[in-house]
């Protein structure tokens, strides 16, 4: 696959977005100087894969080559991938420890988070035929950098 810097990536979406964006509206959207969205962009044309057109005096159009498109497309298909896989991962991981509640004669759990990799947990432990309790008053279940773990029992 093509190495493209999340700079260009996103710059390619905003031009892709808007071919008639400006080098200063990119830049407030971009969050990076003008000067540095320029440089960019030229290595984005000197790359093939942006070619730019003179609408008058000042203003330019910007418009994504087909192998600009190309690299574009693949970035994010690569992502989607990714995402897919770490998803399946989460996921496979909240079954057996659903399993492994299950097994042990837990009932309810409460899930501590709600952000989506803990939404995969409470997912899953529902369709475990777990309840999620409203409040953390017996298994309490979290995620780290290791994947989801058992917080504490109490009750």
């Amino acid at each position: 696959m093509t190495k493209i810097k999340q700079h260009e990536y996103t710059l390619l979406n905003e031009i892709a977005q808007d071919s008639l964006v400006t080098q200063s509206n990119l830049s407030d959207r971009l969050g990076i100087a003008v000067g540095s969205v320029n440089w960019y962009i030229k290595r984005l044309i000197h790359r093939g894969w942006v070619k730019v057109s003179h609408l008058d005096r000042t203003r330019l159009k910007y418009d994504l080559t087909p192998e600009g498109m190309a690299v574009f497309t693949q970035r994010a298909l690569s992502y989607a991938r990714d995402s897919l896989k770490v998803y399946g991962d989460y996921r496979e991981k909240a079954k057996m420890l659903a399993l492994d509640l299950k097994q042990n004669g837990v009932k309810d759990v409460f899930v501590d988070g709600n952000d989506e990799i803990m939404d995969i947990l409470r997912l899953t432990c529902i369709e475990a035929g777990l309840r999620i309790s409203e409040i953390p008053n017996g298994v309490v279940l979290k995620v780290d950098e290791r994947g989801y773990r058992v917080a504490s029992i109490s009750g």
